[in-house]
């Protein structure tokens, strides 16, 4: 666990320049809620629903971030500044994804069953960014402020506007990963 923490206090770190020590990131909404995501998460899979969102509620209540139970957030999740942040329940959250307050990943309400984004692994959304419904955002991508995301992206790419298009697509890379 120590280990983990280190690693993500590092990730922090590499993307917001800020943060002075481990003992401050205690102090990040982002740190804050990931730990009441996990313990309702743990308590959402033995299907403890009202345990979890209990604990899902006052995540939201200390931070402003609000986080189903039901989501899945891979390693080094980092919300900056994240007041404002809505992350349905059939959200899929990669690894080393970084994203901003006001971000919604929701549903677009025409959908059952899967109905909110897999956002894969590296991927940055701007700050009152809305990525809606069923669809995947691939690895590597960006997605600027206050754009609306209703389709699939493919890898290495970023998006912009309401709707949003895709305005640049790399090559195949290597992801710019944590040193």
């Amino acid at each position: 666990m120590l280990r983990s923490l280190r690693s993500y206090y590092r990730y922090v770190k590499w993307r917001d320049p800020a943060i002075r020590s481990i003992f401050e990131l205690l102090l990040y909404p982002s740190f804050q809620v990931l730990f009441f995501y996990r313990i309702s998460h743990f308590l959402y899979r033995i299907h403890a629903y009202f345990l979890a969102r209990l604990f899902s509620q006052t995540g939201r209540f200390l931070t402003g971030i609000e986080i189903h139970p039901g989501a899945k957030i891979g390693k080094r999740f980092f919300v900056d500044h994240g007041m404002g942040v809505v992350i349905g329940e059939t959200t899929i959250i990669g690894n080393d994804v970084m994203i901003f307050h006001g971000v919604t990943l929701g549903g677009t309400g025409h959908e059952c069953g899967k109905r909110h984004p897999t956002i894969q692994d590296n991927v940055i959304i701007g700050a009152g960014a809305k990525v809606l419904g069923n669809i995947v955002i691939g690895d590597n991508c960006k997605i600027g402020a206050n754009s609306v995301v209703l389709k699939s992206m493919p890898a290495n790419s970023t998006a912009v506007g309401i709707p949003a298009r895709i305005i640049a697509q790399r090559p195949n890379e290597e992801p710019f990963r944590c040193p």
